[in-house]
């Protein structure tokens, strides 16, 4: 991946493992000393960077009944605030548990175990685009947030009962031509693990300048790695909405939404009256201070915007929305460092206080082509609110984000919140791809793919948030 700098900081290791270190064949924790490369990193920890820990056994397969179990125990890492595990292939789906405990930077107090969402193979690029092809993707795990921490242990153990889908998955991955089943050890379904597991730890770097700055960026602003020709082009790209560097694009008023619509470059104005909401306010790339010279040069587009996917990022609910830049940071990092995207793969998040940011660069009131609903990114946007929903109801504020960014966004291409669309799969394991999928404007992840997200709560407010968003149309 363009961009990226390994290099290496002494860690010892203490495993804390299930059988006695002689019987695994793995070293003691004595003798653990290892290398953790930390990608990504061109300036030092105040630019973020991810750090990488390869996974070692725990148990040993089919003694006593026991289920395969991966996992590392680490106090000699430097700081970090995000944590996945990623593995080799992404063809291969990960059946079983990951949990995670992490200790404390500021008050040294180990926290409890924590779930690790394992079902993200639903985002992505779509089959045969150059950036599925491109060699460098992984499988992964959902990201969790952590906050500052300086110690951590995983554990990634094997469904008791995967032995039926570790066998399907057996053979060669038709997407990649690579070994789909291989294991921790090579031999095929047998393992039942994802080969190659390494947990991820991801450094967001410092925190955007506070609120109440100036929104005139200017190049100190940016982050200390930034590429200036990439964080210009970047920039550029929302040069018709807010003034060159800025850190944010500013709210309109319906009125004079509707007058930049006549003036935008790339957006064929509808025809008839203009159904569009005002435009909300959006925090910029430069705003979230967006490293970009990790992600690909230049921009991909997709033909038009006719329907909007709602997501939830499955990091947890434990930040504060001061913080939501540097949660913002460190997914960014974990799709593109760690997963190997392009770039981050929402075109939008929103935060629990309903701040919208800007996703994917390439302009904010443009078609840009995301990685955010495998087999449906062509046409569509994804929006990303961030925390877990399954459980949790989602804040007010964000449904109603998620509302004016559709009415606005939507707005801009002519669709109709409430209204239905067509979209041509790209192939998934919902739709064969080709297949002519009638689907809402406004979609939750899992219309388009089966998966849980945006979670239960959030989906359950789609309803609302479609009929919130046609009115601010005025429709």
């Amino acid at each position: 991946m363009r961009g990226f700098l390994t290099s290496s900081i002494g860690v010892t290791c203490a495993a804390a493992l299930a059988l006695p270190p002689a019987l695994l064949n793995v070293p003691s924790a004595a003798a653990a000393s290892a290398s953790v490369p930390v990608r990504g990193q061109l300036r030092g920890l105040p630019a973020g960077g991810t750090q990488s820990l390869s996974l070692a056994p725990r148990t040993r397969e089919r003694v006593l009944g026991q289920v395969p179990e991966q996992g590392v125990y680490s106090t000699g890492v430097r700081h970090f605030s995000m944590v996945g595990v990623v593995w080799d292939n992404p063809g291969t789906e990960l059946h079983g548990t990951v949990r995670v405990r992490t200790r404390s930077a500021e008050t040294g107090v180990w926290s409890g175990w924590q779930d690790v969402g394992t079902h993200n193979a639903d985002h992505g690029a779509d089959p045969d685009t150059a950036e599925a092809a491109s060699g460098r993707v992984r499988g992964a795990t959902a990201p969790l947030w952590v906050g500052d921490s300086d110690g951590v242990e995983v554990s990634v153990r094997a469904d008791a009962d995967a032995d039926a889908s570790a066998g399907a998955d057996t053979g060669t991955d038709a997407d990649t031509g690579t070994d789909a089943g291989s294991g921790a050890g090579g031999s095929g379904g047998r393992d039942l693990l994802p080969a190659g597991l390494r947990l991820e730890l991801v450094d967001p770097g410092a925190d955007p300048p506070p609120e109440g700055s100036p929104s005139q960026g200017s190049p100190a602003d940016a982050p200390a790695d930034a590429s200036p020709a990439e964080a210009d082009a970047s920039a550029a790209a929302d040069a018709d909405l807010a003034p060159f560097g800025a850190t944010e694009i500013p709210a309109l008023s319906r009125e004079d939404t509707e007058r930049e619509l006549l003036e935008l470059e790339g957006v064929d104005v509808p025809r008839g009256k203009p159904y569009i909401g005002p435009r909300p306010r959006i925090v910029t790339r430069r705003g979230w201070r967006a490293d970009e010279s990790l992600r690909e040069k230049g921009f991909v587009y997709t033909g038009k915007v006719k329907a909007a996917f709602v997501h939830h990022t499955d990091s947890g609910n434990g930040y504060k929305c001061s913080q939501a830049s540097s949660v913002i940071r460190s997914i960014y990092r974990y799709h593109v460092v760690s997963m190997g995207w392009r770039d981050i793969g929402y075109n939008f998040l929103v935060d629990k206080c309903g701040t919208i940011y800007e996703g994917r660069a390439g302009g904010v009131a443009k078609a840009v082509k995301g990685a955010h609903t495998l087999g449906f990114n062509s046409n569509s946007m994804g929006i990303a609110v961030i925390g877990s929903f399954d459980s949790h109801k989602p804040p007010a504020a964000a449904v109603t984000a998620v509302a004016r960014l559709t009415a606005w966004k939507l707005g801009l291409f002519g669709a109709n919140p409430k209204g239905k669309t067509y979209l041509r799969s790209g192939g998934g394991n919902l739709y064969p791809k080709g297949k002519n999928v009638r689907l809402n404007v406004i979609s939750g992840h899992r219309d388009g793919y089966a998966t849980d997200c945006p979670g239960a709560r959030l989906y359950a407010k789609l309803g609302s948030a479609r009929t919130s968003s046609a009115h601010l149309q005025g429709r």
